[in-house]
């Protein structure tokens, strides 16, 4: 199953059936166009190179040195990345091609520019630092003036009431710091006091401290800031209080800076002069006012010279990325004895071969090279990586097969009928056209807007949604093909293709069974007829139908697996796999759930009232009965009989022959293996005995084997009767769909709808966009993606599937630019 389309030129048409055929080749390079070789090959993007010292740790490889400097250089950019990021300032767009410029000039700029733009954050951070500091003084000198202020005036008050009553006692020399005179003026105490900030969570706990550590010796007042204010320190913002502590002794003042130091609390002077506080604030002011312009002159000159690095970054970034990759690739090549070649081994497509030599040998003319470098295709037994070339139509189906297993080189890729199929399955458990226009309408919005949404940034889910729209599109339109066949558009039938085939007998079957109603119409031409909806024996019909219909896809499904099988064993050349392992397998399931499947079209198509339970459970307990009324055609008796022999004789066929016969080609194919003929040149013998010449040496353990094939007997047995089952899920999904659509219609929008009121009904209708979206077009897409999912990675892959490969990964440039590091 061919597809056309991807090669020009060279390159033959994409082919998903089986993957690339691939080579390993050997290119030997000389040391001075190594570079440049490698570069063009990671334009190209078809070499997955081989790491020729695995044995070397990365220090002692030979370009270490150059892989040191380009980190060095992406952690400069990185930080410049940072610095752009914080100030708001985007990368323009890349402007001429990295080629262009020269990887010293990068270093020496990117080292100019990291060395000036430290100086300058330097410089600002010392500057903000001091603004900082100066915001909280001015607060302190604010809050704590009008503390001292206060007192002062308190203070007055309460001297001019003293005066009025006692005149002629002494008055308060000092209002605030002095308490009054005692009779013994010697025992006068003098108050110390500090001013400053403390962040507003620790304000109790750090006046608590105080009070025990000075033994309540101290006077605290606290007042609130209002704003935040941004700490000096740490440079973020913090809710602070301004502290006023008075004490007494030079004990109690070591004890509070101590406590002050412990609890971050900022300390500035504070003079009890008014005149002095004034005069301090308008300075600091004026400070702050300098301060301001300095900083804003430093932020524009980083802003220009951000803005520099910006027009150049994307240009800078890929070309380091680019060197830091070439480097890493030279790292996996071999040094030739002479010291004067490279030596590269490597996987490769067949197709690409003309274009690597091109590649080649543009790199030998553009470096100067006196010699060409050699390519050359070496034999090897080691297994190859798989490669499919998918276009963004088909990467997301071989995405979801890969992540069950990466196919063996060159067996049959389910992601060709995956395609169709997947979707499929989908559609059938989420039959309802109306939610199918809903996705599709979804799913179109991503697919215009392709290009843009490409190169955005998206959240995990929508990242996941965009990779697979058209996956979502497939899906979208199976499910309105599936909806029409089921006649459900939110769950409402309508007569779309023609009247219905059936009217009632007389005026009371408006409750309609199928009994009230008489054929009057042609049958209804495509998909339900619209009147078994809201029958009373919708539900039993519709669950007949879809049951019975379930049963047919997956035998078909479980048919077309074993059938790949067969091609799978005739394209490796094994014919034990086709006499004992598809054969088998084809009598084995069809003589049971393929002769079900025939009972279900006969029946369907005779109208027979026989009952299959009855007859596929007496076919195993009683083969020899009269079938009686559950006769659907004559000799169905001798046929059963005959059927039932054939799957019993299919075991034993499936089991024994093949670890014997396994066991003689291997004695044959060993036999006089050491008198074998040299023809072989050094080079494919050195290959073979690195690469996987040694399985030929390998013991044949008989009894791993025989196990082996009876776990795969048994698992096929019982798989054939478990993986039937397990495409019921078909109909158990698609009727809870239905039902849940139905209830979301009748017990939500019709129930408003019959109460007239303007705010129900809107109610109503709200609560059904929300339950319909929510549920139905969200977490029953998601279940019936798995189940799907679930469907075609155990019922469908596991009958020829071995999926133990590994995907080839080459070298290419072409993520370079949007990876990060």
């Amino acid at each position: 199953m061919a597809e056309s389309g991807g090669g020009g030129g060279c390159c033959p048409p994409m082919d998903l059936m089986r993957s690339e055929t691939m080579q390993l080749v050997q290119l030997i390079v000389p040391m001075e166009s190594a570079h440049l070789t490698v570069s063009y090959l990671g334009d190209l993007g078809l070499v997955q190179f081989k790491d020729l010292n695995s044995e070397k740790s990365p220090f002692q490889r030979t370009y270490a040195a150059q892989i040191k400097r380009c980190g060095e250089m992406a952690r400069k950019i990185r930080f410049f990345r940072d610095q752009m990021s914080k100030a708001g300032i985007p990368a323009k767009e890349m402007q001429g091609k990295e080629n262009d410029i020269d990887l010293d000039d990068v270093e020496v700029k990117l080292g100019e520019l990291e060395a000036e733009l430290v100086e300058i954050n330097a410089n600002n951070d010392k500057l903000q630092r001091s603004y900082n500091e100066l915001m909280e003084y001015k607060l302190v000198l604010q809050k704590a003036g009008e503390f001292f202020s206060s007192a002062h005036r308190s203070a007055a008050d309460q001297q001019r009431e003293t005066e009025s009553q006692q005149a002629g006692e002494d008055l308060l020399e000092s209002p605030l710091l002095q308490e009054e005179k005692s009779i013994d003026s010697t025992k006068q105490v003098k108050l110390g006091f500090l001013t400053g900030l403390v962040p507003r969570e620790k304000s109790m706990v750090f006046e608590r401290i105080l009070f025990r550590a000075t033994r309540g010796n101290i006077f605290i007042r606290q007042t609130v800031i209002e704003e935040p204010v941004i700490d000096p320190n740490s440079g973020e913002k913090a809710e602070k209080n301004v502290f006023v502590v008075f004490y007494s002794g030079e004990r109690a003042k070591s004890k509070i800076l101590k406590i002050c130091e412990a609890f971050g609390a900022n300390r500035y002077p504070f003079s009890e002069d008014l005149g002095r506080q004034a005069q301090m604030i308008t300075e600091v002011s004026g400070r702050l006012s300098e301060l301001k312009t300095t900083i804003d002159a430093g932020l524009g000159q980083r802003n220009i010279l951000l803005q520099t690095i910006g027009d150049k970054f994307e240009l800078w970034n890929l070309k380091v990325r680019k060197e830091k990759a070439i480097y890493h690739t030279l790292n996996m090549l071999s040094l030739d004895v002479t010291k004067k070649c490279l030596v590269a081994e490597g996987w490769s497509p067949v197709f690409a071969s003309r274009e690597i030599e091109d590649a080649l040998q543009r790199a030998a003319v553009d470096s100067n090279s006196q010699v060409g470098s050699i390519f050359q295709v070496l034999r090897t037994k080691e297994s190859p990586p798989t490669y499919f070339r998918t276009n963004k139509f088909t990467s997301a189906i071989q995405e979801i097969v890969d992540a069950y297993g990466v196919a063996k080189y060159q067996e049959a890729n389910p992601g060709v009928f995956t395609i169709v199929t997947f979707p499929f399955l989908f559609a059938v458990m989420f039959g309802d056209w109306g939610h199918g226009i809903c996705i599709l309408l979804a799913t179109m919005y991503l697919i215009l807007k392709e290009k843009k949404l490409a190169s955005q940034k998206l959240g995990d889910i929508m990242e996941m949604a965009f990779g697979g729209r058209y996956v979502i599109l497939m899906m979208s339109l199976f499910s309105i093909y599936t909806g029409l066949i089921y006649n459900e558009f939110f769950s409402i039938p309508f007569p779309l293709f023609a009247p219905s085939a059936y009217d009632c007998r007389d005026v009371s079957c408006s409750e309609a069974t199928t009994i009230g109603l008489i054929k009057v119409r042609d049958t209804y031409p495509f998909g339900l007829d619209p009147v078994w909806h809201g029958s009373r024996s919708e539900l039993p019909f519709l669950n007949s139908l879809k049951m019975k219909m379930s049963i047919l896809l997956g035998v078909s499904q479980m048919n077309l697996g074993i059938i790949m099988s067969y091609f799978n064993a005739r394209f490796f050349k094994s014919s034990v796999n086709i006499w004992f392992q598809f054969i088998p397998q084809m009598i084995f399931l069809n003589s049971l759930f393929g002769y079900l499947s025939v009972l279900i079209i006969i029946k369907w198509c005779t109208g027979s009232q026989a009952d299959l339970y009855h007859v596929m459970i007496y076919m195993f307990l009683s083969p020899m009965d009269e079938l009686g009324e559950n006769q659907l055609f004559p000799h169905q008796k001798t046929l059963q009989l005959v059927l039932l022999f054939l799957a019993l004789v299919s075991v034993p066929c499936m089991l024994l022959p093949k670890p014997f016969i396994l066991k003689k080609q291997h004695e044959a194919r060993h036999q006089g293996q050491a008198y074998a003929p040299l023809d072989e040149t050094d080079e494919s013998l050195h290959v073979e005995t690195n690469g996987g010449g040694s399985h030929g040496h390998e013991e044949f353990e008989f009894s791993e084997i025989f196990v082996h094939q009876l776990i795969h007997t048994i698992e096929f047995v019982l798989g054939a009767v478990s993986n039937t089952a397990s495409y019921l899920r078909l109909w158990a999904l698609s009727l809870a769909h239905s039902e849940l659509s139905s209830v979301f219609y009748e017990k939500v929008l019709l129930l408003a709808w019959g109460y007239n009121n303007p705010l129900i009904l809107i109610v109503g209708v709200l609560v059904f966009i929300f339950a319909t979206v929510g549920v139905l077009l969200v977490m029953e897409t998601l279940s019936a993606f798995l189940h799907a999912l679930r469907l075609h990675w155990v019922e469908f892959q596991n009958k020829f599937y071995e999926g133990d490969g590994y995907k080839f990964a080459p070298f290419t440039f072409i993520f370079t630019a949007n990876e990060d590091e």
